[in-house]
């Protein structure tokens, strides 16, 4: 029994070092290239080391000509990483919401913010898809979905079912397809308390919400890990930006 006790812990512990090893896979040629790319602004480059945009694309598991939706991309930061990653025969769809009516003169519109993508030449495969995310609709099947640091921000869309939105990803990946979440941890138990004020959300509500669209959870990575997070400033406060702990969780969609 003891000789089984310790196969059973070594075999734990190895599992663990297993899962570690691959959320710190190295990067392939291709990703690093895209990442070293010079057609990115300094500004998006400064924020590689705490982005770590390589290691998290290649724990995604992005290849060549796929076709991806990125939901929410702000400014592209991983939109022009994403769009020469998968070359030219790839396909990236920036799914950005509309402009809320009766919004201030002076707030941007979200498409608006990606003007510095759509109107370089080089990132030709991108395609602005401006829509309500309640009713989210891809042209075509995708092999992944990404979203990073937004998952959060879905629980503060006025109107917006969580199941019915995740369900909606689900329907329109292929099959097999990968839906990567990367986000803020909130403290364990909290789950979407903290979504609106310290813009966090708990890891396992995440998988919890988006396995039981039909996802199965295909692995996690703790690159992005910072345990000196306390979990209790917003994501802004000068004191913890740039140095969140995040999780980035990889879910796939059953190919039957």
């Amino acid at each position: 029994m003891k000789r089984f006790t310790s196969i059973l812990v070594s075999s734990m512990f190895f599992g663990l070092t297993v899962t570690s090893a691959a959320g710190a896979a190295s990067v392939p040629a291709f990703i690093a290239a895209a990442v070293a790319d010079g057609n990115r602004p300094d500004a998006d480059k400064q924020r590689d080391a705490e982005r770590k945009p390589g290691q998290t694309l290649a724990f995604a598991g992005i290849s060549r000509g796929e076709t991806i939706a990125e939901l929410l991309p702000g400014s592209g930061y991983f939109t022009r990483i994403l769009a020469k990653a998968v070359g030219p025969k790839g396909k990236i769809f920036a799914v950005v919401p509309p402009l809320p009516p009766n919004s201030p003169p002076d707030k941007p519109d979200p498409a608006a913010r990606l003007k510095g993508v759509t109107d370089d030449p080089s990132y030709a495969n991108v395609t602005v898809l401006q829509q309500p995310l309640a009713t989210l609709s891809l042209p075509t099947p995708v092999d992944v979905v990404f979203t990073a640091q937004n998952y959060h921000d879905l629980h503060n869309v006025p109107r917006l079912d969580i199941a019915a939105f995740n369900k909606s990803v689900f329907d329109s990946l292929k099959p097999g397809g990968l839906y990567v979440v990367v986000d803020h941890s909130a403290e364990a138990g909290s789950e979407a308390r903290d979504t609106s004020t310290l813009h966090r959300i708990d890891e396992a509500a995440v998988k919890k919400e988006v396995e039981a669209a039909g996802f199965q959870l295909a692995g996690s990575s703790d690159i992005l890990a910072n345990r000196a997070d306390p979990r209790t400033a917003n994501v802004f406060d000068p004191s913890i930006r740039g140095k969140t702990d995040q999780f980035i969780l990889k879910f796939r969609k059953p190919k039957k």
